[in-house]
């Protein structure tokens, strides 16, 4: 007697992979659904905000590049210059001290100062707007402590400047340098050093030839993220400085508000379509060079 099987049904293998190519999509699209309506819709809405020109006498309305070209002429440009400027410089000292920091936090023997230094870190990283421009005006303000105990203002030292702003924003850069470095400083290898050492290598030498070429993506990948953290802030120098120091920023608040010209509303989407442009640049580069960093690491 022969046994009979029961049909086995036999689904097709590109079937079955495009089963589970949806499947997979099917966790996330809670995510990609938010994503387009938070930022999808406001981007959209910008877009045409900023090549929309509305005529004051009839209240037509065109499209046009006139927006664009008006934020990128007179005082729009020189603050879009100067929040460059600022970002720029900010973030280049940000990372020039704060590699040496997290260094020391890596090497150090002492665990309990190691978490209690990356805590912080991840505390002040965060630590901004009026709140932090609060406590620099009552310490190092025109009538700050430090000002008054050391004569500062006598120095010709003003906080409501460039070079304020600038220390101000050291405040939360160098403690987001050194989140960002550290697991790069982590993932060199103690094998390198020896090596260097065993081949009569100095400290200095290991660094130039060795840990800083591997780290350089990294380190790169860092002022790249502090840029555009110093690019995007807003509340602290508003707090601060007002408009003395030319900020885009300040001019897109200034633009909407009606403070300067009535009207301006979509030159200041105009220029918040340039921080988009400037920040994609940011973005562009930045994650190459995570990528890069991730490899050499790994």
């Amino acid at each position: 007697m022969t046994a009979t099987l029961p049909p086995v049904d036999v689904v097709p293998a590109a079937s079955s992979k495009r089963g589970r190519r949806v499947g997979g999509w099917l966790p996330v699209a809670p995510l990609l659904v938010f994503v387009a309506i938070a930022f999808g819709i406001p981007a959209l809405a910008m877009l045409n905000g900023a090549f929309t020109v509305k005529d004051q006498a009839t209240g037509a309305t065109s499209y046009s590049a006139a927006n664009l070209t008006d934020s990128l002429q007179g005082a729009y440009f020189t603050a879009l210059v100067g929040s460059v400027k600022l970002s720029a410089v900010s973030a280049g000292i940000a990372t020039v001290l704060g590699l040496p920091l997290a260094q020391a936090v890596v090497t150090s023997r002492f665990r309990a100062l190691r978490e209690a230094v990356l805590t912080a870190s991840g505390v002040l990283a965060n630590f901004g707007g009026v709140p932090l421009a609060f406590a620099f005006v009552a310490t190092l303000g025109n009538a700050g402590v430090l000002t008054r105990h050391f004569g500062l203002t006598d120095k010709g030292w003003s906080l409501y400047s460039f070079w304020g702003l600038v220390i101000v924003y050291l405040y939360f850069l160098i403690p987001l340098m050194v989140l960002t470095i550290t697991p790069a400083l982590d993932g060199l290898r103690s094998q390198w050093r020896e090596a260097a050492q065993n081949n009569g290598a100095t400290s200095v030498q290991y660094w130039r030839h060795v840990a800083l070429p591997v780290l350089a993506p990294s380190l790169l990948g860092g002022l790249v993220l502090l840029f555009g953290s110093a690019f995007a802030a807003y509340a602290t120098a508003a707090a601060m400085v007002g408009s003395s120091v030319p900020l885009v920023t300040l001019q897109i608040a200034d633009a909407i508000s009606g403070n300067v010209l009535v009207g301006q509303e979509n030159v200041a989407l105009a220029l918040s379509l340039d921080m988009v442009l400037i920040a994609g640049v940011v973005m562009a580069v930045y994650l190459p060079l995570q990528r890069r960093s991730a490899r050499w690491l790994a």
